[in-house]
């Protein structure tokens, strides 16, 4: 987990060229306007980007010095700073939201829990999104697994290993309240080139042997070319999801 949670600085540039943002009906539910935002795990900026139109100071708070680098240089009206959600760059009660997305988890939440709460203002937000290629699709499912078909059993095995990646541990003294849920459903037209090129900044792929990679994503290539898929005027509709949960600090 360690290796692979450190690999994204290694495509930092992919990265930012492939990853899309959230849709902005996830962003507006889960960050209010004018809100003092810190980001937590912000990357090169894909979410940074939607929360500056929200609110004028936004602190992007990214851990790997490689992926700063490009949200510096691409997101320049953002404050960035190095920071990790275990130990956050802020104040005792500075800001009015905390939000990461695609990130939680790869942090130690018994470290991370404490510090958003530390940091929030009373009544502060606490968002999380995970947004991305709807793997439930059936062909996305078998894209994503090197353009193969699964069993059941290998599907529910792949299912549950991504729900656990989607939960979060407020225990039963969280300072917050009960966390409220939302799904946003959306179709991003997407070449077959980009598409593939979005699957490389995986971290199961870029932590892959440069040869077991290559092959990986040549056989993603070829399912892509040879199967029924949602095109439209040349390109594909690639389904995507934006799972989001938030909470409000007691």
């Amino acid at each position: 987990m360690e290796t692979r949670r450190q690999s994204f600085g290694e495509i930092a540039h992919d990265y930012d060229r492939f990853r899309p943002g959230p849709p902005q009906d996830a962003v507006e539910w889960s960050v209010p306007v004018g809100a003092d935002i810190l980001e937590i795990g912000a990357g090169t900026g894909a979410l940074t980007r939607r929360l500056l139109e929200r609110s004028a100071h936004v602190r992007a708070v990214e851990p790997d010095a490689r992926m700063r680098a490009v949200l510096a240089d691409r997101v320049p009206a953002a404050e960035v700073v190095a920071g990790r959600a275990e130990e956050l760059p802020a104040a005792d009660g500075s800001v009015d939201v905390v939000i990461g997305a695609s990130m939680w988890h790869w942090v130690d939440e018994d470290l991370a829990l404490p510090e958003v709460a530390r940091v929030l203002r009373p009544g502060g937000r606490f968002s999380l999104l995970w947004n991305g290629p709807d793997r439930s699709v059936d062909w996305m499912r078998s894209l994503w697994a090197g353009g193969r078909a699964l069993t059941d059993e290998q599907i529910e095995g792949v299912d549950a290993e991504r729900r656990q990646r989607h939960l979060v541990h407020l225990g039963p003294d969280s300072p917050f309240l009960e966390p409220e849920r939302r799904v946003v459903r959306w179709t991003l037209a997407m070449t077959g080139d980009e598409l593939v090129g979005l699957a490389g900044t995986y971290s199961a792929i870029v932590t892959m042997g440069e040869s077991e990679r290559q092959a990986w994503l040549a056989s993603m290539a070829r399912f892509l070319q040879t199967s029924e898929l949602p095109v439209r005027e040349g390109v594909i509709e690639v389904p995507m999801r934006c799972l989001c949960w938030r909470t409000t600090l007691r």
